[in-house]
């Protein structure tokens, strides 16, 4: 164990309210494409850029062609939890973590066993019908062809926060005051390029800031830690009393 996994340990064997804020890097060690890595999808080639594909104004004017990138690049149903997911949730039911607010649209945080998990982008796995608001889950989307309709003939959406949509308030909410309220916060995969989630970190008035991240971040000189590697191999290495 080198000197900043030690150190990481420390904190946690200190601390009891851990929150943890993380992005798409703790997905991408489970087989989840990263959105802005080199080999992401937005480096990928379709007929328009994935950024206006993901957009509200795309999905009502063009639900067809959304729905082709969606079901073929969105719908990941192999990926399985790893060690960060499962050691987060490890913490969670020692008493140390508080809560885990995620940009990632996966449900591996669920998955893993957390319970206390604030989803800022929403989830593949809740879809409700826009027309009578009847809920469908991942199955029924991942399962369906072209545009995902529901028996009363309106058309599926998926709950995840598209461009040009707003975030949840009650998700920022509950995010905001886990994080105002947290002695320690753990930044963890995540580039924070993506506003306003990016924005909620400045609500942190605690103790220690975390950074574990493999590139660097808008906040590693604010950090008391920073750690520049895979967010999963760090993990996998803390005990959990």
């Amino acid at each position: 164990m080198n000197e900043s996994i030690q150190k990481l340990q420390k904190l946690i064997d200190q601390y009891d309210n851990i929150v943890f804020f993380g992005g798409a890097g703790v997905s991408t060690e489970s087989g989840i494409p990263d959105f802005r890595s080199v080999d992401g999808l937005y480096n990928q080639q379709y007929d328009y850029p994935p950024e206006t594909i993901l957009s509200h104004t795309f999905f009502m004017r063009n639900p067809q062609e959304f729905y082709r990138f969606y079901q073929n690049k969105m719908l990941c149903d192999t990926a399985k939890p790893n060690a960060a997911h499962l050691k987060l949730a490890e913490l969670e039911k020692a008493g140390k973590l508080r809560a885990v607010v995620t940009q990632n649209i996966d449900n591996l945080h669920q998955m893993a066993g957390s319970k206390e998990v604030y989803e800022l982008h929403g989830s593949v796995y809740r879809n409700y019908c826009m027309k009578c608001h009847k809920p469908y889950g991942f199955a029924y989307m991942k399962g369906s062809k072209g545009v995902p309709k529901c028996e009363c003939g309106g058309i599926i959406k998926p709950d995840v926060v598209l461009y040009e949509e707003g975030l949840d308030n009650d998700t920022i909410t509950k995010s905001v005051n886990a994080i105002a309220n947290a002695q320690v916060l753990i930044i963890g995969g995540t580039s924070l390029a993506v506003y306003p989630a990016a924005s909620l970190i400045d609500y942190f008035r605690g103790d220690h800031l975390v950074v574990i991240n493999k590139a660097p971040t808008p906040r590693d000189r604010q950090a008391d830690l920073l750690i520049q590697e895979p967010i999963g191999q760090v993990f996998s290495q803390i005990k959990v009393n």
